[in-house]
């Protein structure tokens, strides 16, 4: 009987140091897998600072261009209505030359017919 129970006790013992070396073994290979996880959620992280960073220097690059576009736009604008007013200006006179000329012209009718 005590010989049994020793067989038995040895059984135990080794079956219970499989099942520990077995745990030991998924213990590594699970902290393997999630080092495995962490090395690529930080590489992913890396990518994705890298891509934000080259999309926000294009979006700076984009906006500095767009200002840029609306400086000389409102420039133009800003020009275009200086020749606006010199143009009514020179509209004005030459329609105050005109009625000059006119009175003129009438005046020297009124003479030439006399």
């Amino acid at each position: 009987q005590l010989h049994l129970t020793m067989s038995e006790k040895n059984e135990l013992t080794k079956s219970l140091e499989m099942v520990q070396k077995e745990l030991e073994e998924k213990e590594s290979e699970v902290k393997r897998e999630i080092s495995e996880y962490k090395d690529r959620l930080l590489q992913a992280e890396k990518d994705h600072q890298v891509a934000l960073t080259e999309a926000n220097r294009k979006n700076e690059v984009e906006i500095e261009a767009c200002q840029d576009k609306v400086s000389l736009l409102e420039h133009f604008i800003s020009s275009q209505k200086l020749e606006i007013e010199h143009l009514k200006s020179n509209k004005e006179e030459l329609n105050n030359s005109l009625k000059e000329a006119n009175q003129a012209l009438g005046e020297l009718l009124k003479i030439k017919v006399r």
